[in-house]
């Protein structure tokens, strides 16, 4: 059976453990050669280590896979650059580039300190940008030259920037922008045969235990032997070999949520209702009603543990 993702190089970014980790490995089972990208460092984004990154290279060659480390950050520019470089130099192209590097720096919006906004806007989202900069400046010129590459973007997006999350206006807020980021992404390279999506994963990582004390218990929570594990992180990768894969190229600018065995279709801003007055202005007096009659019609958003609910962990 052939491979899906055969002849394809692809890029992991945060790719040391976790999510990262099992999108790397799963990947190269089908048939990628990878670029494991792994700074090393704890999950605040401090430290720095070669080990994690290492580690993923030898299980993917323990199988017969392809892959090489690569140690540098995505918050630099010039770094992200040499992650790029690393594909092109290791194994002659770049089809495939998964933004997953992230850290957490939780706090009230009252106690956050500018290092810890600085921080995790610079790894989430200047680290999405960066590699993605480079990656569609080698992608564009290699169509330009009749070597089109086919290439695939999937981002790493979370529910608490998409549905907000009390203690991560940091964490949240670049999460929402990287998906308004990929819809741009996905319109500005869709004429040099490139897609841009994103996926918010559910699963047990690092993020979601150590550094979340508040979902420490629903995520620790490991079934019998033999039982399907809804919070296994590997859960998530075979929706991104997909989106990696020549099958989706008509997949663009969208963003999925996998969580356990279920995935969900998102869509972001749009209109629910509008109304006009007639060619006239409104006065603050009668716009109020409106406003009020409209965000009643719809009801409650969805809330954080919603997706956790609906897959059945709560």
């Amino acid at each position: 059976m052939a491979k899906m993702l055969e002849g394809k190089v692809a890029i992991v970014t945060g790719a040391g453990r976790g999510l990262g980790r099992g999108e790397a490995l799963a990947l190269a089972k089908e048939g990628a050669k990878v670029v494991v990208n792994d700074l090393g460092g704890g999950f605040d984004g401090t430290g720095t280590a070669h080990g994690p990154a290492e580690d993923v290279c030898k299980e993917i060659r323990a199988f017969g896979g392809e892959a090489v480390p690569n140690f540098e950050s995505v918050a630099d520019f010039a770094g992200a650059k040499r992650i790029i470089e690393a594909a092109v130099s290791n194994f002659g192209a770049l089809n495939i580039l998964v933004n997953n590097a992230g850290i957490l720096r939780d706090k009230m919006i009252f106690n956050m300190g500018e290092d810890d906004w600085d921080a995790v806007i610079n790894v989430h989202l200047k680290g999405t940008f960066n590699c993605t900069r480079h990656a569609c400046a080698y992608w564009r010129e290699e169509h330009k030259a009749g070597r089109s590459r086919g290439g695939r973007l999937i981002h790493t997006v979370s529910d608490a920037g998409l549905l907000g999350n009390p203690g991560q206006t940091n964490y949240g807020a670049s999460k929402a922008a990287i998906a308004a980021f990929s819809l741009i992404t996905s319109r500005e390279m869709a004429r040099y045969e490139v897609t841009s999506n994103c996926v918010a994963p559910g699963g047990r990582t690092r993020l979601t235990t150590d550094a979340t004390p508040s979902m420490k218990a629903l995520m620790e929570k490991v079934p019998p032997a033999g039982e399907f594990d809804l919070m296994d992180p590997e859960n998530v990768a075979p929706l991104v070999v997909y989106l990696a894969s020549d099958d989706a190229k008509d997949i663009s600018g969208e963003v999925f949520r996998l969580m356990g065995d279920r995935v969900w279709f998102l869509r972001g801003w749009h209109t629910i209702e509008s109304k006009g007055k007639g060619k006239a202005r409104w006065a603050p007096e009668e716009v109020g009603p409106v406003i009020k009659e409209m965000v009643k019609k719809v009801g409650a958003k969805e809330e954080i543990m919603g997706p956790f609910k609906e897959a059945g962990l709560i």
